[in-house]
């Protein structure tokens, strides 16, 4: 969605209404969109909507990531560590494998750098 060189903003309440909207009707139980970034950018950040119950299934950690509640509450899981979350709070992403499971309808932006080949 980010061009680059002008100013731009966006709701991202809006967009978690969007995307919960299209969570329900998937399979999967949860959508996502990149708001910034791509490989051209050092950094990425994906608003990603799960469905109460819904998990992205454990995986191995991005790389150096953040992720910010937008609504609901969310648990992550790495190990034998949890971490839950609600609207407002921000986690600093294990560097080990976890996963993330929506304990309510849930709306989180993951904000991961990327490393560009020099």
């Amino acid at each position: 969605m980010s061009t680059g060189g002008t100013m731009e903003g966006l709701s991202l309440a809006t967009l978690v209404d969007e995307h919960l909207g299209i969570a329900r009707e998937q399979e999967s139980g949860r959508s996502s969109v990149t708001i910034h970034g791509g490989r051209e950018h050092h950094l990425r950040q994906t608003l990603i909507a799960l469905v109460e119950g819904r998990a992205l299934g454990e995986h191995d950690s991005p790389g150096e990531a953040t992720l910010q509640v937008l609504r609901g509450r969310v648990r992550v899981q790495a190990g034998d560590e949890s971490w839950e979350g609600a609207a407002g709070d921000y986690l600093l992403i294990p560097a080990s494998r976890h996963d993330l499971t929506a304990l309510d309808d849930a709306g989180v932006l993951l904000t991961v750098t990327n490393r560009l080949a020099d």
